[in-house]
């Protein structure tokens, strides 16, 4: 049994029809006139007025000079974090070969995606933690090429830290592009980069529904929508430490969810309390106090097992634990983005690069992916290999199977093989050594 204290008055909708048949408009352009196209939206969208949309060395040299060395220190911090974890993804993965019948061996290798497109937004909040969490992750994942795009600041070059973050994180080439257009440079190979295999990176609606509509041209990390955090909580939780977390991810935008699932009514008519006391001196109240008025919730539960069937129908980006029982939750939890477990950890640590990925699924795609992780750049491909006595014997039966199916040049592949390594037609010493 549940019973809301707090409902959303608003639906998060995926997909904004006038958005789509924008970018869908915009990618057709792209595609047909290519360069003249991304020049003529960059100047109109980002004012981009510069000649090369590719960055010089001499750029980003001068950019990196002029930041403090405290970022740089801290930069450095959070890029080995970040990429310590995902070499210890990469160690988990593994290829192998295994003889299932006699002379039958089938393998699994781990092959890296060739060339791969990052993009990291710009806007109000530039997310500078987004280069270590692609560019650096796709390097580590043993990917050759790595090309990073961001958009222009009040048409003036990319923001110094994030032209920093690319360039640290591996990027062999920046571009100065934004929004849909960069997206489309990338999978098409315009102003001067080669067309890429795989493009990454958060966005706004528009950038979203790029990566919705480039799919299979090239493949993309995932579908991510408004950022959401849940907080799972009973009554040894601090109600004024769930309202900050549930207001710090709320900042992000007004169409953010923000959740609370409890087992004590208690501490969820606290929670609500202590939010209204802290947006009124929340710096950034005014996005923040949309969220929650729009896609806030409190859920009261009647015990761990029912506030764990809740979570993962929410199937949330973040999850959070306080409760008495964070273990139990842990084992039993199937359906988040990433798990915090424990008022001692946060949202923000995993956003700004305490070591896992910030790219997470959305809008309950939870409940069939992961997020973004060095896996992501590696194509797991499989091959087989027979001897000739394994192959006659098993073109019988892969020849019925194609019979079955009504597949006779298939099965005819396998007649022929039958016939072909028949003893008498295969020399004594064929399969020695």
């Amino acid at each position: 049994m549940r019973t809301y204290l707090r409902r959303a008055s608003a639906l998060v909708r995926n997909i904004d029809v006038k958005v789509e048949a924008t970018v869908r408009s915009m990618l057709a352009e792209i595609a047909a006139k290519r360069d003249s196209s991304v020049r003529r939206y960059a100047l109109e969208l980002d004012r981009w007025k510069g000649g090369d949309f590719r960055v010089s060395q001499h750029e980003i040299r001068h950019v990196s000079a002029r930041l403090p060395e405290t970022f740089k220190e801290d930069f450095a911090f959070v890029h080995e974090q970040v990429t310590s974890f995902a070499r210890h993804q990469l160690e988990s993965l593994g290829t192998f070969e295994v003889e299932l019948q006699p002379g039958v061996w089938v393998g699994q290798r781990l092959i890296p995606v060739t060339r791969v497109g990052c993009y990291i937004p710009g806007g109000k909040y530039p997310l500078v933690s987004a280069a270590i969490m692609s560019v650096a992750t796709a390097r580590v994942a043993g990917v050759e090429h790595v090309i990073g795009c961001a958009p222009p600041r009040e048409g003036d070059g990319i923001f110094p830290y994030t032209l920093y973050a690319l360039h640290a994180s591996g990027a062999a080439e920046i571009y100065v592009l934004g929004g849909v257009q960069a997206l489309a440079a990338m999978a098409y190979g315009c102003v001067g980069m080669t067309a890429v295999d795989l493009i990454t990176g958060p966005g706004n609606a528009y950038v979203a529904e790029a990566k919705r509509q480039l799919f299979g041209i090239v493949g993309i990390d995932l579908m991510a929508g408004p950022t959401e955090i849940c907080i799972i909580a009973d009554e040894s939780a601090d109600p004024a430490l769930i309202a900050a977390d549930l207001l710090g991810q709320a900042e992000h935008g007004p169409d953010s969810p923000a959740w609370l699932i409890t087992t004590s009514e208690k501490l969820g008519r606290a929670v609500i309390a202590e939010i209204e006391r802290q947006l009124k001196n929340l710096p950034t109240t005014f996005t923040a106090a949309a969220a929650w008025e729009q896609h806030g919730e409190v859920v009261i539960v009647t015990d761990d097992d029912e506030a764990i069937k809740v979570s993962d129908e929410y199937a949330p980006e973040h999850l959070e634990l306080m409760t008495r029982r964070d273990s139990y939750y842990l084992e039993r939890l199937r359906n988040y983005g990433s798990l915090f477990v424990g008022e001692e950890s946060t949202v923000a640590y995993g956003d700004k690069g305490i070591g896992t990925n910030h790219t997470l699924p959305t809008g309950k795609a939870a409940r069939y992916t992961g997020g973004l992780w060095v896996g992501k750049f590696i194509k797991t491909v499989t091959y087989q290999r027979l001897s000739r006595e394994a192959s006659r014997r098993m073109a019988p039966i892969m020849g019925r199977l194609c019979n079955v199916e009504g597949m006779l040049a298939h099965q005819y592949t396998t007649d022929v093989r039958f016939q072909r390594y028949s003893p008498r037609n295969i020399p004594e010493d064929a399969n020695s050594g």
